[in-house]
């Protein structure tokens, strides 16, 4: 199997890794004190942001080679490195204890994992949405209405649970109407075949493999909830005010290379073939998953979604989604817990309790050519 799609081979263990972090975070009782917190630590020059492989985030391991990292690290006086980690979830328990001062991850796990453990994060910028990665099969069945009653096959608590989720949402049914089966990703091809499964949902390539198979139709998929399942560039809040030099070197080193990642030039595919090299990949196979995959390849666009109200209305339904299903830690009481800021003064959570932002002022300089 490919490896390609690693961002979200590991969520189920990210599911427990979470709990345990959010047992660590500001408990209600500490966030006068989290508020009184001073608003950033000292400036530094040196960063570590850490990514792991999957079709959006292919761009940052491909600007480390090329040159394209240290090209903007100098303009502004910085030190970044880009650090592999084999491990999503790793990725993303290490930015949360601070090792990291960035990180690529989904909102939802952003929101679950650093946020939830008490890390104030910003969103540096929106990268992709799943358009079409991700999907619900039926065995046998036409419609999605047809699900109710059956046994869903999927990787419990990952973004699959959460599609599962909005797809009854939109057939007007609910998780009750369903019995999740839990099933890893490297398992659940094999589990397509078994008499007992009726329904499964997952994820690129796994999703391309079982539609191919006797009676497999696919009823519902990532691209009916468009701007919901984000990929992005997560940063620490505290280096990113200590030094706003950062966020403008990461923010010019996405955009020059994403520039490169969708020019149908010769430049371009030689791009392309690199980053597929990168992900254990071919240049076919990278760019087949490129295509259920909306990049934010024009920062005008990525700007446009950030200050969306769209993007305000997808995030509430992923943190209800998320309280409900017991990621915001033993602790939580409330969906309005964590707080989540985005463009225009707008909140959701406790506005005392802000640990999850989404600034677009970066992105917004490079849309008006100011970086």
């Amino acid at each position: 199997m490919s490896v390609l799609f690693t961002r979200k081979r590991f969520i189920a263990a990210m599911a427990m890794s979470c709990l345990a972090l959010a047992s660590c975070g500001p408990k209600p009782a500490d966030k006068a004190a989290t508020a009184a917190a001073p608003a950033a630590t000292a400036a530094k020059s040196s960063y570590k942001i850490g990514w792991t492989i999957y079709a959006g985030w292919m761009p940052w391991a491909y600007a480390q080679q090329s040159g394209i990292v240290k090209k903007w690290a100098d303009k502004y006086g910085v030190q970044i490195e880009l650090v592999q980690i084999n491990d999503y979830v790793e990725s993303l328990n290490q930015f949360s204890a601070g090792k990291l001062d960035g990180v690529t991850a989904t909102n939802m796990d952003a929101l679950t994992v650093p946020a939830a453990a008490g890390k104030d994060t910003t969103v540096l910028m929106i990268g992709d949405y799943s358009n079409g990665n991700d999907g619900v099969i039926l065995k046998n069945g036409k419609s999605l209405a047809e699900i109710k009653g059956r046994p869903v096959n999927l990787v419990e608590l990952s973004v699959s649970h959460y599609l599962l989720a909005r797809a009854l949402e939109k057939a007007g049914l609910k998780m009750a109407d369903v019995k999740t089966v839990n099933t890893s990703d490297a398992d659940i091809v094999a589990a397509y075949s078994a008499a007992d499964t009726k329904a499964l949902v997952t994820w690129n390539p796994q999703l391309s493999e079982v539609k191919k198979m006797p009676g497999a139709t696919e009823v519902f998929d990532s691209s009916k909830i468009p701007g919901e399942i984000l990929d992005g560039l997560m940063v620490s809040t505290e280096a990113l005010k200590a030094n706003p030099n950062l966020g403008k070197a990461l923010t010019g080193i996405w955009y020059e290379t994403l520039a490169l990642t969708v020019a149908q030039t010769p430049e371009g595919k030689a791009a392309r073939e690199a980053m597929a090299k990168l992900s254990g990949s071919d240049l076919a196979g990278f760019e087949s998953q490129l295509k259920t995959t909306y990049l934010y390849a024009d920062p005008k666009a990525a700007l446009a979604a950030t200050v969306s109200p769209d993007l305000v209305t997808a995030n509430d339904r992923v943190r209800k989604f998320s309280f409900s299903m017991g990621l915001f830690g033993q602790g939580a009481k409330s969906v309005d817990d964590i707080g989540i800021s985005f463009p225009g003064g707008k909140t959701l959570g406790d506005p005392a309790n802000v640990k999850l932002r989404f600034d677009p002022s970066y992105v917004q300089q490079a849309a008006e050519g100011k970086l």
